[in-house]
């Protein structure tokens, strides 16, 4: 059930493609071992209305939530949230070096007596995988 949540000051889109923003972080968390393919989500949400720093219309951010299941250790997290942030960082270094930016992560445990899920994704993933090794995609 871990899930990243990418928010970013709307001035950024003219300057970097979203969605291979989104695709880069997702592959870091993969590439953790910590996740599963089917429990892993990566969205990302504009912000039109933000005041960052001295409220410059050209300071921009980049916050990313990412939420997983309690129980992991403080170890665990860390490296998870370095891995992630590492990606995110050279994502965004072109960016970094012309524009004021702001960029963060955190990692937020899910309470988990408060949270519901219904999850069809495992064996679909898996079932799809196993079309592509037989070429029957």
């Amino acid at each position: 059930m871990p899930h990243l949540i990418i928010e970013y000051s709307r001035n950024l889109e003219g300057q970097i493609a979203i969605g291979d923003l989104a695709r880069r972080v997702h592959e870091a968390a993969l590439a953790s071992g910590i996740f599963e393919v089917g429990a892993l989500r990566t969205r990302t949400e504009p912000r039109d209305v933000y005041v960052v720093a001295d409220g410059h219309p050209e300071n921009a951010f980049v916050a990313l939530t990412v939420r997983i299941a309690s129980g992991r250790s403080a170890e665990t997290r860390k490296r998870l949230g370095q891995t992630i942030f590492d990606a995110l960082c050279d994502h965004l270094a072109r960016v970094y070096e012309t524009t004021p930016i702001g960029i963060s992560l955190e990692v937020q445990e899910i309470d988990p007596t408060a949270a519901f899920k219904k999850n069809n994704l495992h064996a679909i993933v898996k079932q799809r995988a196993g079309q592509a090794r037989t070429g029957k995609v």
